[in-house]
């Protein structure tokens, strides 16, 4: 795999780093994931394939064992807030003193510094100050999409990014460094083409934002009666997407209308657009009306049930799903292909393995464990 001999250490935390970990897993990566010695009983639902080690990094002797575990790591992934890992004698200073090759990945909210810096937040509070979460939801209320764009796009996933083009820059220079990743940028970064088309003052911007202050009232946002969803007869919905011309006339004559009656970019008709079209799409069921558009080049869709997606013909036919029906790590590299391993690891189960690695005797990693500096996994049922 592509990433295979690659050593991440993982500080455990909510959804954005455990989905940056779960990238480098999933393509071969060593990734050993540090618990605390008190379990969490937070679900973390991105562990597979990684390795569990619980340490107390408030104690000296845990302070040492992660120093050693980094003595020899490519990436550090941590999600604390400002200042934490430098009390815990654990910073980028320390750590890249014993490890020059080290790329330490800081993954937050707000940033490194900033007057935010040090306040909590979750998902929508980052999506809220970058900017983006005024253009999404509803006309009356601004929505957040679940914490998909903010904790694992513009989170998890760029903050992958950087530790990549890190180690790509580490092959000419031999040095690590640090990364700031933050949820708050990495979203506003994601969401690029927005603040770029709406800048814009050519005449493409007109048409995607011709109400840029409001929500659903414009090209993208649900505005335009032709990129929207419909409901069915059966209660189902059905997702239209016909933007260019050519699919729009396919759309309308599918749709069993006159396409010369309903001109496509005539917005002060477009509500009245919206409601013919929400009417005839409860006509049929969604099965009809996807036999309808099958091979019609409309751009017309089945929105897909999640519990359903995995068996849905397409995703079956590419195997776009796990066995355990999970989405198969994503893009397909053709020569070093992914094969992630399913398995989750139980609380601390690898401790007393990683310890054995770094050097540790079998008298130290009982005596770690008796003075509660480590946990072992073995020892602890599986909560």
């Amino acid at each position: 795999m592509a990433l295979k001999g690659l050593k991440v250490v993982e500080f455990a935390g909510l959804a954005p780093a455990p989905f940056c970990g779960l990238i480098f897993s999933d393509f071969g990566a060593n990734v050993i994931r540090v618990e605390k010695v008190q379990h969490s009983f937070t679900p973390d639902f991105l562990t597979r394939g990684k390795k569990s080690i619980a340490v107390d990094l408030k104690r000296s002797e845990g302070q040492s064992v992660l120093k050693k575990l980094c003595s020899t790591a490519d990436v550090l992934i941590e999600p604390f807030r400002p200042g934490i890992m430098e009390k815990l004698n654990l910073g980028p200073q320390q750590l890249l003193a014993l490890n020059k090759k080290l790329i330490y990945a800081r993954l937050s909210g707000f940033g490194q510094n900033g007057p935010l810096a040090n306040e909590a937040g979750h998902d929508i509070n980052y999506l809220a100050i970058s900017g983006i979460l005024s253009a999404l939801g509803g006309k009356r209320l601004p929505a957040p999409p679940i914490n998909i764009l903010g904790d694992f796009a513009g989170g998890g996933l760029l903050c992958a990014l950087g530790i990549c083009m890190a180690l790509l820059e580490r092959q000419k220079s031999g040095a690590g460094q640090v990364i700031d990743a933050n949820i708050v940028e990495g979203t506003s970064y994601v969401s690029s083409y927005i603040w770029h088309s709406r800048k814009s003052d050519n005449d493409a911007s007109q048409i995607l934002w011709p109400n840029p202050h409001s929500r659903e009232s414009n090209l993208l946002d649900g505005g335009a009666p032709f990129y929207r969803v419909y409901e069915t007869k059966d209660n189902k919905f059905m997702a239209v997407g016909a933007l260019e011309p050519q699919f729009y006339a396919s759309f309308i004559v599918n749709l069993g209308l006159d396409p010369n009656s309903y001109s496509q970019f005539d917005v002060p008709n477009h509500e009245k657009m919206h409601e013919i079209f929400a009417v005839k799409f409860k006509e049929k069921t969604q099965r009809e009306w996807e036999k309808i558009f099958e091979g019609k080049d409309a751009c017309v869709t089945p929105v897909v049930d999640i519990a359903k997606a995995k068996d849905y013909e397409h995703n079956k036919a590419r195997g776009s799903f796990l066995n355990d029906g999970t989405p198969r790590p994503a893009p397909l590299l053709s020569r070093t292909p992914t094969n992630p391993c399913l398995i989750q690891p139980k609380f601390a189960e690898h401790t007393r393995e990683i310890l054995c690695e770094l050097g540790y005797s079998v008298n130290e990693i009982n005596r770690l464990a008796e003075n509660k500096v480590v946990r072992l996994g073995d020892l602890n049922s599986n909560l």
